[in-house]
Order: C-alpha cells, then sequence, then structure tokens
C-alpha cells in the first residue's frame, strides 16, 4: 500500500533522462499543464543584474539607472521571453537562465583574471574525455565548474552504490542510478548550454576509438587495467594527452602524447605490454601489472598494507573523500594549462599532504 500510494507522483519525472530541455518563453504552456514540473525557479532579474554588473564593475548606479540598465538588456521583451528556460525531467525543476554567453560570462566571472575572459572562450571550445567515474565525477564536475571545457564525453559502466557515497558527491536517493547518468545530471544542472555525451555500458574495443575521436584531453580514473593501457594506445595513436589522479599521495601522472608521440605508456613502467596482452591476464599478474602502473614503491604505507588485503579482509581499493577532492582539482589545475599551451611537462607529480602538511617522511 505504501509503495503504491508513493509510486504515482513519481510518474511525473523521467527516472531514465538525463539531459534538459531548453526552452523558450513561448513553450512553457504545454509543458507546465503537463503535470511534468515540480517546481519553477525563476531568478532571471537577479542574474540580469549580475550580467550589467560584470560588464561595467565599477561602475556606480542610482536605481534608476539600474532599472534603465536591465531594461536595456531585456531590449523591450517581457522577462519570461528572455533567456531559456531549462527543465531537467528527473527532478521535474523548471529553471529560467541567461542566454548562453550571458550565462557563461556570468557564470565564470569570478574567475577573472586567474582565467582571462579571452581564455575562457578558448577552454569552453574543448572537448574532455572522462573515463571511470568515482574519482572521475570530481574531475569532470571541477573543470566543468571552471568553465575548463564546454563538452564531456563520459564513460563507465558502474552504477552508484551505497559505499560509493564515501567520496562521491551525491545523495542517496541516487542510489542505483548509473554513474554516467549521474555525472551528466550534475553537470547539466551546473551549466544546461554544455555538451555532455555518454558511454553508459563502458569502453570496449569496438568503441574506445569512438569515445576518444575528436577529444581535445582524457581523465583516465578507471580501476579495470585493460582499459587503462587500451585509452593510452588509442590516445597515444591519436595525439591526446592523457592525465590521471591516483587517489594516493596526492599522484597527478601527465602523459603528453600530444607532445610525445613516442613516448612509452605510463612512463614506461609497464615495459612494452599491449592491452591485447593485458586481456589475458589472470587476476593475481593484473594485480601485479597494477602495482607496477603506480609504482609500488611510491605509495602510501596504508595503500601498500591494504593491497594485501584486498579480496580477503577489504572488498576494493581504499579511496577517501579528500584525496578524491584533491584528485578533482590537480586534474582540472594540469588540464587548463595543457588545453590552454601553458607549461606542463609529462611525468609524476605528488601533491602529498602527509608530508606536505601532516608532517610525514
Amino acid at each position: 500500500m505504501i509503495v503504491s500510494a508513493l509510486s504515482a507522483p513519481a510518474e511525473r519525472f523521467d527516472s531514465e533522462s538525463w539531459r534538459p530541455e531548453l526552452l523558450d518563453g513561448g513553450q512553457l504552456a504545454d509543458l507546465l499543464v503537463s503535470g511534468r514540473v515540480g517546481a519553477v525557479h525563476d531568478g532571471i532579474d537577479a542574474q540580469i543584474e549580475e550580467l550589467v554588473s560584470a560588464r561595467e564593475p565599477g561602475l556606480v548606479r542610482t536605481p534608476g539607472e539600474w532599472a534603465a540598465a536591465k531594461a536595456q538588456v531585456l531590449g523591450g521583451r517581457d522577462p519570461v521571453d528572455y533567456g531559456t528556460w531549462a527543465f531537467y525531467p528527473w527532478s521535474g525543476r523548471l529553471v529560467h537562465v541567461l542566454p548562453r554567453d550571458e550565462f557563461r560570462v556570468v557564470r565564470t566571472d569570478r574567475n577573472r583574471n586567474k582565467i582571462t575572459r579571452e581564455e575562457q572562450q578558448v577552454l569552453l571550445g574543448k572537448r574532455v574525455a572522462v573515463v571511470g567515474l568515482s574519482v572521475g565525477n570530481s574531475a569532470a564536475l571541477t573543470a566543468a565548474m571552471e568553465g575548463v571545457g564546454g563538452s564531456f564525453r563520459l564513460a563507465d559502466f558502474d552504477r552508484l552504490g551505497l559505499s560509493n557515497l564515501n567520496r562521491l558527491r551525491t545523495g542517496v536517493h541516487e542510489l542505483g542510478v548509473e554513474k554516467t547518468v549521474l555525472c551528466a545530471r550534475q553537470l547539466f544542472e551546473l551549466d544546461p548550454y554544455l555538451d555532455v555525451e555518454i558511454w553508459r555500458d563502458g569502453l570496449t574495443g569496438e568503441n574506445l576509438a569512438g569515445f576518444l575521436d575528436g577529444a581535445d584531453l582524457v581523465v583516465e580514473e578507471c580501476d579495470t587495467a585493460w582499459v587503462k593501457v587500451a585509452v593510452r594506445e588509442q590516445a597515444r595513436e591519436l595525439g591526446i594527452p592523457v592525465l590521471m589522479d591516483t587517489n594516493d599521495r596526492g599522484l597527478l601522472d601527465v602523459e603528453r602524447f600530444d607532445l610525445e608521440p613516442d613516448r612509452p605508456l605510463l612512463h614506461g613502467r609497464v615495459g612494452d605490454i599491449t592491452a591485447a596482452d593485458v586481456a589475458g591476464l589472470d587476476r593475481a599478474e593484473m594485480v601485479r601489472l597494477m602495482v607496477r602502473m603506480v609504482d609500488g614503491s611510491q605509495i602510501s604505507p596504508a595503500l601498500t598494507q591494504a593491497m594485501t588485503e584486498i579480496g580477503r579482509t577489504l572488498s576494493s581499493w581504499p579511496q577517501l573523500a579528500s584525496g578524491t577532492m584533491l584528485g578533482g582539482a590537480i586534474v582540472t589545475d594540469a588540464a587548463r594549462r595543457i588545453l590552454l599551451g601553458k607549461p606542463q611537462a609529462s611525468g609524476r607529480f605528488y601533491v602529498d599532504l602527509e608530508r606536505l602538511v601532516g608532517g610525514a617522511p
């Protein structure tokens, strides 16, 4: 009885959707009478005021001058008809936002001048591919928040489980949702004008080339050895830089295949192994390969101990929210430099908080 009583209202919302519907004011009537809208958020007046301020931040205005400036933005249009109405079918929210270019001027205004407006335009024209959406979720969201990429490709075959909530910024209402869908929704809720594609079955030998084709940068955060090797093989062939955070000791891994087309995969730590070779490894051999990938001599004592317990007292690799958020930050920082053509060498770089802040040897 309780289940049937609760399921009826939920039918208004589309639990499978992940892309918003972008509407103009003239298209609202049918949507509003459809019963699909659960909440309306119309803060367009405040957004127009921010736009006016962003364009001329040093100008002091009287109330009358503010009204005139906002009226000039509207250009005689009714506020309802200005900008875009973004409808999110999975939540029933209908949100009124500025037109795309004006929206992005305001949303990224506080980036200046750590990122100039000219640089921001360059970054918004880039496509970022993200593989593995646990740590990769943080990287994708941080990049989008900073405006590092206007187009995203997301690949993962997994669904959100309760144990993922120790490091993913979401809620219990999303349990069971595909990680690609979850991340796409979060990106669109941040910026409804983004271009997002999802590979909800993960990457395979058949779809990998299509996933990377046209990408400007790859963030690889998968815990499958075959994917790690195959992605790098294809990225090197296509001349695409690859970034990876390991969620241990703040390790950022950078491979500039765009500048070094003959660079050995994973800095030569796995020798000449190919994706085809990896596909034939048993579990023990796979673990040994993964240790070589991250350099077992450099991992933290906690992870070193944990690796002997995986499958016995531990269900999987230990990862913390603090490490995941740090990883998203350092990946985005490096991605920004690479995509703007600024110096960023290949190599391995440690932002080890235990040593830098905690005083560990």
